[in-house]
């Protein structure tokens, strides 16, 4: 692709993807290797969208350490993303993918609306980059936390990375910086009432 013609939107990739479900089924291999740089951030939104539903037995693991996995890489600086052959060939059942596809193109039809490049300063600062590698390996470490019932409040904040990032809004980028402080108080105080939760049952039917 041409380095001064336009990136494309976030919701044409993923009406790209969901043409390509509709052939073949979807790897992270075939989106790492269609994406280059922006794969980190798709595949990241890819790998977490399905913790805003229930998801089967053993799903959490492989998404999540492939989630942490790509995000660390941010973290350290890497621009093209790597990921064990293992894990790069997993297959997305055919109907979690398209399911999957169709929400988050809903949710693009949304987004956009008041998603656009803002704050170039800061969205393209390199540094931002690691900065948003950081949360985000830290929400993917909350949303495996074994606290029940609480995987989509950090899924929603990864995602609003994963758009701040492909779209490069620096407000976007900003609201994710709040999102993650604002979700580490809340899995902080569920922590804490897990843990007082003994002792507190006991003094409520004392």
């Amino acid at each position: 692709m041409d380095s001064d013609s336009p990136q494309p939107r976030f919701s044409q990739e993923i009406r790209a993807l969901l043409e390509r479900v509709a052939q073949q089924p979807l790897t992270l291999a075939h989106v790492l290797s269609e994406t280059a740089e922006r794969g980190f951030c798709l595949v990241i939104g890819l790998l977490v969208l399905p913790f805003l539903f229930p998801m089967p037995p053993g799903f959490t693991t492989i998404l999540g350490s492939a989630c942490l996995l790509l995000s660390l890489q941010m973290a350290v600086g890497r621009r093209s993303p790597w990921l064990p052959r293992r894990v790069a060939q997993f297959q997305f059942p055919s109907v979690l993918a398209k399911q999957v596809l169709s929400n988050l193109k809903r949710v693009t039809r949304v987004t956009e609306r008041f998603v656009r490049p803002r704050l170039p300063g800061l969205a393209n600062n390199p540094s931002v980059w690691h900065v948003n590698g950081v949360c985000i390996s830290w929400l993917t470490l909350l949303l495996m936390s074994p606290i029940p019932m609480t995987n989509p409040i950090p899924t929603v904040g990864i995602l609003i990375f994963v758009v701040a990032t492909l779209e490069a809004d620096g407000v976007m980028m900003i609201l994710g910086y709040v999102a993650t402080g604002l979700i580490t108080g809340t899995f902080g105080l569920a922590g804490y009432l897990l843990w007082r939760s003994p002792e507190l049952l006991q003094h409520w039917f004392r």
